[in-house]
């Protein structure tokens, strides 16, 4: 996956679609972002450059309850291939 701003913003669409409220803002995030489950919103620390927070979406798409149904073509497509990045990754 390449690391430019094209990247971030379809991963900060896969986010959106989901129906969750991505926020940049300052704190002490020990990993660079905190999910409020119940209102659906995810803070990532307004702090990093592209690259980490390229990685912290990486990171967050995962672990967040999406339903894909609510996705457009494009970001079911961009899921699916974190998602398998991440499986692949843990079996070797």
């Amino acid at each position: 996956m390449k690391y430019t701003q094209t990247t971030l913003d379809k991963l900060e669409t896969v986010v959106e679609e989901a129906g969750y409220v991505l926020r940049y803002e300052r704190g002490t995030f020990q990993s660079g972002y905190c999910i409020l489950e119940e209102r659906k919103v995810v803070v990532l620390n307004k702090f990093l450059q592209l690259e980490g927070r390229i990685n912290t979406m990486l990171d967050l798409i995962p672990q967040l309850e999406i339903n894909t149904e609510l996705l457009s073509e494009e970001s079911k497509k961009l899921y699916k291939e974190v998602i398998l990045k991440i499986t692949e990754g843990n079996v070797k």
